[in-house]
């Protein structure tokens, strides 16, 4: 089954495409901080993407903030970027600090994933209705989410 769903997520990763407004997002799965699968589906409102160090930890002391279960109450998802981080990082440092947190980050691994728009220095939010992207904004700072999630 764990074969199967990899399978599909390598598919998907390949044939993916940059997300747009307006596109439909077709449910997707990515692994946690916890290698556990997570499937992210029409049910989701929020994509919080983060691509560099400095911009996931302004997300993680945002959502270090709130409740545990902001994100779900949200319906929202947090989606760190990892690929460009080195293995041996990732297993030694990164992913033992991610368990800390009270949240769940779902983590793409691999580099040729391009689905989500990218901003140097800034964190982009999907905003979704039933799937469908309705806008794109980008965020460098906790008041900035702030704002977004009020």
């Amino acid at each position: 089954m764990r074969i199967v769903a990899i399978f599909l997520l390598v598919l998907n990763i390949l044939f993916a495409s940059e997300f747009k407004q307006g596109d439909t997002i077709e449910s997707f799965t990515l692994l946690d901080q916890f290698n556990k699968m997570h499937t992210v589906n029409s049910e989701i409102k929020t994509l919080i993407v983060s691509f560099e160090k400095d911009t996931g930890k302004l997300v993680n002391e945002f959502l270090a903030s709130k409740q545990p279960d902001f994100l779900s109450n949200h319906k929202a998802v947090f989606i760190a970027n990892i690929s460009g981080m080195p293995s041996i990082i990732t297993k030694l440092f990164a992913l033992p600090k991610m368990q800390d947190y009270k949240h769940t980050i779902l983590l793409i691994y691999d580099e040729n994933d391009k689905r989500f728009v990218q901003k140097e220095e800034e964190s982009t939010i999907y905003s979704l209705e039933d799937g469908k992207v309705k806008a794109i904004s980008f965020v460098k700072t906790k008041e900035d989410l702030e704002k977004f999630f009020k």
